[in-house]
């Protein structure tokens, strides 16, 4: 049986993009403000870290204007989505001990 941990996504593992992450899977598009406001980083630094996710298939940048002022909107895509869940549950996984319990590698 495989550690759970080799079901963790390099891409969504590092905090600063687990947090974009999540706060993207609570809507179906966030303002980048939004986000760097959420996330509590730089603008630089949630740019290096989406274009990451975007390299990655996960986040969908679009960009528009309101009025004359430029608009950056992020999103998940649906690989996106998976990819946060399927890292949520091997997260789960090993905090729950990956379903061994402590009596069962006693009596190894």
């Amino acid at each position: 049986m495989k550690h759970p941990r080799s079901q963790l996504d390099d891409a969504i593992h590092a905090p600063v993009r687990f947090s974009i992450a999540a706060a993207l899977a609570a809507a179906d598009q966030a303002d980048f403000k939004f986000v760097r406001d959420t996330v509590e980083v730089s603008d630089s630094a949630l740019s290096k870290q989406i274009a990451v996710l975007e390299n990655a298939g996960y986040v969908k940048v679009r960009k528009t204007f309101v009025g004359r002022r430029p608009r950056t909107y992020l999103s998940l895509t649906p690989e996106g989505r998976e990819a946060f869940e399927r890292h949520v549950q091997a997260l789960r996984d090993i905090a729950a001990g990956a379903g061994v319990t402590v009596a069962e590698t006693e009596a190894e």
